[in-house]
């Protein structure tokens, strides 16, 4: 009997070892919670709503204009941000009477609450880099302020909000 226990003590062990070990690889490559701190995203992403990110999307192909990423802050990387991704390597963002410019094209946002917001000179993005904004202008600290957020900064791609349970979505991107 007490070799049975022994089994069974053995057994339990082995499992929540592995549980543990699947969890951590799951959160630290394939996907991690994230918690909209701020009305930076709004009215995409409101305060306190918890999302789902995708780490590993990115491991294979490069972020695309549009997405919503989370990333380490450029000036304090042990602090994540969200917002979205506006212009990609190698383009030349503008910002000017209330509208953003990609190459000299006006960049349809039917996301955005614009807000008012000071305009941002012409700035050629560099290799490695991209310029991200939050969808509430007004009230979004983002690369106007900070500069082009580095490519190894980034954490992954927002894909679903789980909560709030009632709010439930798929983003779109």
């Amino acid at each position: 009997m007490a070799n049975d226990s022994g089994k069974v003590f053995r057994e339990v062990f082995e499992t929540i070892i592995i549980a543990l070990v699947l969890a951590f690889l799951v959160r630290s490559f394939v996907v991690e919670s994230f918690l909209v701190d701020g009305r930076s995203m709004e009215p995409t992403l409101y305060n306190n709503e918890r999302l789902f990110v995708n780490k590993f999307g990115y491991r294979i192909s490069p972020p695309k204009r549009g997405d919503i990423i989370v990333f380490q802050y450029p000036k304090d990387t042990s602090r994540d941000f969200i917002k979205r991704v506006i212009a990609l390597p190698g383009e030349e963002i503008e910002i000017k009477d209330q509208s953003v410019y990609i190459d000299g094209v006006l960049l349809e946002e039917p996301y955005v609450d614009k807000g008012d917001y000071e305009p941002h000179p012409k700035e050629e993005i560099p290799e490695g880099k991209l310029f991200v904004l939050g969808d509430n202008y007004g009230s979004s600290e983002d690369s106007r302020f900070f500069g082009p957020v580095p490519l190894k900064n980034v954490k992954g791609k927002a894909l679903v909000v789980y909560w709030p349970v009632a709010d439930l979505r798929i983003l779109q991107h």
